[in-house]
């Protein structure tokens, strides 16, 4: 149950102002939400309460099916598009046809916790902090999003609206392959000519996100030659597969490392006589001797850039290293493209600033663009050059993503979805002025 302190904080957040420039049917949007705000947390609540770990469709479904329900009743056109092909949980879109240019709201159903997770339950910390599984990323977004889209029919402003919501099933571990598994979201895309992402916010209610780097995963192979060790460094033998190994992973930091909002990282590595590494689960086993020169090394990591063309040209920086081979080993190196970048572009600057009037108006204060090299990759990232104009990160504010510690500041969910519901009504007014 939501307890009456919750509510008065939430409806009069500290150090906010009233709105000045706000017209009456904006001012009916945010005393609705205000008003449908305990049905807002009841909500995050329950869909914390269902498992939806990526590996785990079952659980991603009955989320999917808690939230169908509410843009049923909403009046969407409502369906869930199976993902068995790629051994993941289906997709929820639900969809309004209006007059104007169609908004896309991008949210995601899935969490990093699966079913042998320990963390599993909605605990509520105080008044005004919650703590659970998908709290802060995201089923506290998806909420924004069905509070933002119940406001706005409240206050008699969702008829005619040109919305259409997505909400992946796999967005913490995308299915292969991409053309299946991202294909509809795609689809969406292409006939909107906004989309607003619901990733939470970084650094409180006060940014949005303009411009995210692409994950692109990476596999490190090295095979050497093998000998007894007092062999070790003789032409005939060479240097073993750990020495090359780690010659390519240092020449990989003394040679790339600072470029700007271009990060690599070997986030696991294993050597010796014998290896068997599975990429899929990051996870493996060596076996070798101390007095045998290492036949085989592997490391696995990610490459993080704003842009694909700085992407690539890291690529071909990190070829070029480890073709430069130790005597007596080989390497190759692959390379799996997952996110694509959410480049900068001068269209995404100017939907911030609308969404940074539409704060201003509601007393909350200027919106800041975050900084990209503080954002990993999202689904926007996939449809960013497919619409006009993209942000993201309009999501709840929390702390401790992807932890045990995951939290959700509930009283930043009244603050999102007034601006967002204001936002989406604003940009189906300007094309309906077109």
């Amino acid at each position: 149950m939501i307890k009456p302190l919750l509510v008065a904080l939430a409806v009069v957040a500290p150090g906010v102002a009233p709105a000045q420039t706000l017209s009456p049917l904006e001012r009916r949007v945010v005393r609705a939400v205000d008003s449908l705000l305990p049905g807002a947390i009841d909500l995050l609540e329950r869909s914390v309460n269902i498992n939806s770990g990526t590996m785990n469709p079952a659980g991603v479904r009955l989320v999917g099916e808690l939230f169908r329900a509410e843009f049923d009743t909403l009046g969407f056109a409502t369906r869930l598009v199976a993902m068995d092909s790629v051994a993941r949980g289906p997709h929820l879109f639900a969809e309004r046809t209006g007059t104007g240019p169609r908004v896309l709201l991008i949210g995601h159903l899935d969490t990093v916790f699966e079913e042998d997770s320990p963390f599993q339950r909605w605990e509520r910390l105080r008044d005004s902090t919650a703590r659970g599984p998908g709290t802060e990323d995201m089923k506290g977004g998806n909420v924004v999003i069905v509070l933002a889209l119940q406001a706005l029919r409240a206050a008699g402003a969702l008829e005619g609206a040109n919305v259409v919501v997505a909400f992946t099933g796999d967005e913490e571990d995308t299915g292969d392959p991409l053309a299946i598994s991202r294909r509809d979201l795609v689809d969406a895309a292409s006939h909107s000519r906004y989309a607003l992402g619901f990733e939470g916010g970084v650094g409180g209610t006060g940014t949005a996100t303009v411009a995210r780097r692409g994950f692109t995963g990476w596999t490190l192979t090295v095979t050497a030659t093998p000998a007894h060790s007092s062999l070790i460094f003789r032409p005939e033998y060479g240097y073993g597969a750990v020495f090359e190994l780690a010659r390519i992973l240092d020449a990989f930091r003394a040679e790339l490392a600072g470029e700007e909002y271009l990060t690599f990282n070997p986030g696991v590595a294993l050597g010796g006589t014998t290896v068997e590494f599975d990429a899929r689960q990051g996870r493996g086993t060596a076996f070798g001797k101390t007095n045998v020169i290492a036949e085989s090394a592997v490391a696995a990591g990610d490459l993080r850039a704003l842009s694909t063309g700085q992407r690539e040209r890291a690529k071909e920086r990190m070829r070029a290293i480890v073709a430069r081979n130790l005597r007596g080993t080989s390497a190759t190196i692959d390379f799996e493209d997952s996110s694509p970048p959410m480049e900068p572009k001068p269209a995404n600057d100017e939907l911030l600033a609308a969404l940074n009037r539409v704060s201003t108006d509601l007393g909350f204060g200027p919106v800041e663009a975050v900084d990209p090299a503080r954002r990993g990759a999202a689904d926007i990232s996939f449809i960013n050059q497919h619409v006009h104009a993209a942000l993201d990160g309009l999501g709840v504010v929390g702390d401790g993503g992807h932890t045990v510690n995951e939290m959700v500041d509930l009283t930043s969910i009244p603050i999102m979805a007034k601006r967002a519901a204001i936002l989406i009504h604003r940009l189906t007014q300007e094309a309906t002025a077109r």
